[in-house]
């Protein structure tokens, strides 16, 4: 007889059927706290070429330090996650995502103090080691405590929803805007008003804190003590095993892959609103002081459409990924990600467009990450779930780092004699998106797979 939560168990067709009240507070509060992460990070998004502006001497270029900042912010992530992926294997899924959203929340509402670029990169770091870190948890939480006839679905639907949190993101930014039009905040302020707002998730820790269980998979392994049994800097046994190492690098370069493209293209989506539009109000015989804010609330725009799109585009992945497999829902994100973006910088010409061309970008480049939500923890075992997925995600980041101030670098350096060097600049880096596609062949499908500690009948 089929165990009650395998996959091949007789179910409803919708992956919430039959959820208890337990699994659904789990998913609220996994679903929650990435969100609210990714408010932060959008939040940063928004303020990035405002605060440079605020914060750089005159002459810099904002994009190009903006870039420099980002790299920190995600350098700081990736460590985060690294540390506090290997921190959920070993004292819970919990008590990490807890500490996580205290860091994040508390860093971001400290980055409004900001005097200097070098203060504000370093709240900036301090508050990626935080976002870094909650998202492996998370889903290492939500895979382990889910039945496995919901795990594809619940996993997809926690990162469909993390638009909402962007979405907050860009609703915000265009109240600050509106805002410092009326006067009631000053110019060129709004960007500290919004990192204020990013501190409020840190109240989300106090429930974990009260009614959060441990995942009862990690709590068996725990009580047994063959947690103890395991090595406890919990890399090494990633990497000591050919199976998991193989996955982890296989992981992680398809991570890189979308990482990259979005935090090296698409989240310089508002740069492109900004620079379009300004040129567009210029030739109108607007000054500059009167197009700050009006290209501001532009940018919000674009960025809430972008995730709007985003929102659908990651349900449609994660549909693909149930119906299809995870490795044909990628090669479908990767090369219409590619398509999708390369067209948007491109042929953005004006603010009208922001309400189709940019959504379009949003649904096909945010896609892909569905598909890692719900592939990532299928790779590992559960004393290596958080671990795996961290390093996964993570040494992407480091790599993302890398990458993401070589926008800057093509627009101020190689493509600067163009008329809009940004444009040849995201058409280059679109380039990253065939990383994943090289990558592909050799991951392994895991539809209709148990997770691995299953397939030797440990626990379920």
């Amino acid at each position: 007889m089929p165990l009650p939560h395998s996959p091949t168990a007789s179910s409803p067709n919708r992956w919430w059927h039959g959820l208890t009240r337990y699994h659904w507070f789990v998913f609220a509060v996994a679903a929650l706290g990435w969100m609210f992460d990714c408010l932060d990070q959008q939040l940063f998004t928004l303020s990035r070429m405002p605060a440079m502006k605020a914060l750089l001497p005159e002459g810099s270029d904002p994009v190009l330090w903006g870039g420099y900042a980002t790299s920190v912010f995600l350098a700081g992530w990736a460590t985060g996650g690294l540390v506090f992926g290997a921190l959920g294997d070993r004292i819970g899924r919990a008590k990490t995502m807890m500490l996580t959203i205290l860091i994040y929340s508390l860093c971001t509402g400290l980055s409004a103090l900001s005097t200097s670029f070098w203060d504000f990169a370093f709240y900036r770091f301090i508050t990626g080691l935080g976002v870094g870190g909650e998202f492996a948890v998370g889903v290492a939480l939500l895979a382990e405590v889910m039945p496995a006839r919901s795990r594809s679905g619940a996993l997809g639907a926690l990162q469909a929803l993390s638009a909402i949190g962007n979405i907050s993101a860009a609703l915000i930014g265009m109240g600050m805007a509106s805002l410092e039009t009326a006067g009631v905040i000053s110019l060129g302020n709004s960007w500290r008003w919004m990192f204020v707002i990013g501190a409020i998730p840190a109240f989300l820790a106090l429930i974990i804190r009260a009614r959060m269980k441990e995942p009862e998979r990690w709590q068996r392994m725990k009580d047994s003590g063959e947690l103890d049994r395991h090595s406890a800097f919990t890399y090494v046994e990633l990497f000591r095993d050919a199976r998991w190492r193989r996955n982890a690098i296989i992981g992680m370069l398809l991570v890189c892959s979308g990482v990259i493209g979005l935090w090296g293209i698409g989240f310089f989506t508002p740069e492109l609103v900004r620079t379009v539009l300004t040129q567009t109000y210029l030739a109108e015989g607007m000054t500059r002081a009167q197009i700050g804010p009006l290209v501001d609330k532009w940018a919000s725009w674009g960025l809430l459409t972008l995730q709007i799109g985003a929102f659908f585009g990651m349900l449609a992945a994660s549909w693909v990924a149930g119906r299809l497999g995870r490795r044909r829902a990628f090669a479908l994100a990767f090369t219409t990600a590619m398509i999708a973006t390369a067209c948007a910088f491109q042929f953005y010409r004006d603010a009208s467009q922001t309400f189709w061309l940019i959504p379009i970008m949003g649904f096909f480049q945010l896609s892909v990450f569905a598909v890692y939500a719900i592939y990532l923890p299928e790779l590992f075992p559960t004393h290596l779930r958080s671990t795996g997925t961290s390093f996964c995600y993570n040494v992407g980041r480091f790599l993302a780092a890398a990458g993401v101030p070589l926008i800057g670098l093509l627009k101020t350096e190689v493509y600067a004699g163009y008329a809009e060097p940004m444009r040849p600049a995201a058409l280059t880096m679109c380039a990253i998106f065939l990383l994943g596609l090289l990558v592909l062949p050799f991951a392994p499908e895991t539809k209709d797979q148990p997770l691995p500690e299953d397939e030797r009948g440990t626990a379920h």
